[in-house]
């Protein structure tokens, strides 16, 4: 349970997360920022493997991308709601 919890964490804070919101905040459409969050959960734990697919653990690269998505509409959300004030 506590890895869990570290994983998710970790990613929250890491590129997944804060890369993924910044990303988000780019465009209005919510797809698009959780598409470029997503990636960016795939590049950022391909990277963290030291470029290889056989050292990347399967609910690692999920925990990444669900995070990447998350942050990735949450920035759209920001860009959307920030423009209407």
């Amino acid at each position: 349970m506590l890895e869990i919890l570290g994983t998710i964490g970790a990613n929250v804070i890491s590129l997944p997360g804060i890369l993924g919101l910044a990303l988000g905040m780019m465009t209005r459409r919510v797809w698009l920022g959780a598409l470029m969050g997503g990636i960016v959960g795939v590049l950022a734990t391909f990277v963290f493997a030291h470029g290889s697919f056989a050292a990347v653990d399967t609910f690692e690269l999920l925990i990444a991308i669900g995070i990447g998505l998350c942050a990735g509409s949450v920035g759209s959300a920001i860009r959307i709601k920030g423009a209407t004030v």
